[in-house]
């Protein structure tokens, strides 16, 4: 496992004073995102800074977070990555710190990192069993435990929580019993935060996706499995990473200020029915 890298884009050396003014929709908002090395992350990386947001990401691979923020970085936005294993408490927990620090505080906490593990049931070990549900549920809570005081302060807080289409639903061929169990939690977690932050300022929302095309989602699915989930979708084509980052921008504005405890689903309409 991957400890936390201290290099860091070249945005870290960049004085905020010479960047542009933000503006959009998340101007000036203060946002942690993990698991920026591609796919939905490095999407919704570019869609957030280019809507004002000043972002501090993070992704397991070895210099991947701090390559994808260094190509904005070049473009004057205000982002930087780091190397971070977040099945790591401690990592965690310092990359939260060290990235509240930077920013001067979190306004928007958004859980995208995930690990996988897939198997049919008869052949699901103990050991799969528990790896799943550590790198798909226990990493959210060791970003989110950290970051909530820091998400209390802001007074108007919104942690974005990515779930899947798997912990609404069984699909027998995927063999995703503990992807679905840690899913389901990530949506139960969500729901629970939402009523604990209520009062506070904390909004807590998760998004749901269907079958996604990303680097990491095309190294596990072959081309029968591929077929098998687009038939699934009223929308026969993969989703893709701006997909579900323009919903995520949503959730992270102000313009969702009413909207907490909720679970979206953008799928192609897979949750919805067949046709």
């Amino acid at each position: 496992m991957h400890s936390l890298d201290v290099t860091t884009s070249r945005a870290a050396a960049s004085p905020t004073a010479d960047r542009p003014t933000p503006a959009g929709r998340l101007a000036g908002k203060r946002v942690l995102l993990t698991g920026t090395a591609g796919g939905q992350g490095e999407a919704a990386q570019e869609v957030f800074v280019r809507e004002g947001a000043r972002v501090v990401g993070c992704d397991v691979q070895a210099g991947a977070a701090e390559r994808t923020a260094g190509v904005l970085a070049d473009q004057e936005f205000d982002v930087t990555g780091s190397t971070v294993d977040l099945a790591d408490p401690a990592a965690a927990a310092r990359w939260v710190d060290e990235g509240a620090e930077r920013l001067g505080g979190i306004d928007v906490l958004y859980n995208n990192a995930a690990g996988a593990g897939f198997a049919p049931f008869d052949d699901m070990t103990l050991d799969l069993w528990r790896h799943v549900l550590h790198v798909e549920l226990d990493i959210v809570f060791h970003t989110t435990q950290p970051a909530w005081r820091h998400l209390l302060a802001s007074g108007n807080a919104s942690i974005i929580n990515t779930a899947s289409m798997s912990g609404l639903r069984g699909i027998a061929p995927l063999g995703q019993v503990a992807h679905s169990a840690a899913k389901g939690g990530v949506i139960a977690m969500t729901r629970s935060l939402a009523a604990e932050g209520a009062e506070r300022g904390v909004r807590a929302n998760a998004i749901s996706p269907g079958f996604v095309t990303s680097p990491a989602t095309d190294m596990f699915v072959g081309e029968e499995l591929r077929n098998f989930q687009l038939g699934m979708h009223l929308i026969r084509r993969p989703g893709t990473g701006p997909d579900i980052a323009h919903l995520a921008v949503y959730l992270a504005s102000d313009e969702s200020v009413w909207v907490t405890g909720q679970n979206f689903s953008v799928d192609g309409g897979v949750t919805a029915g067949f046709r």
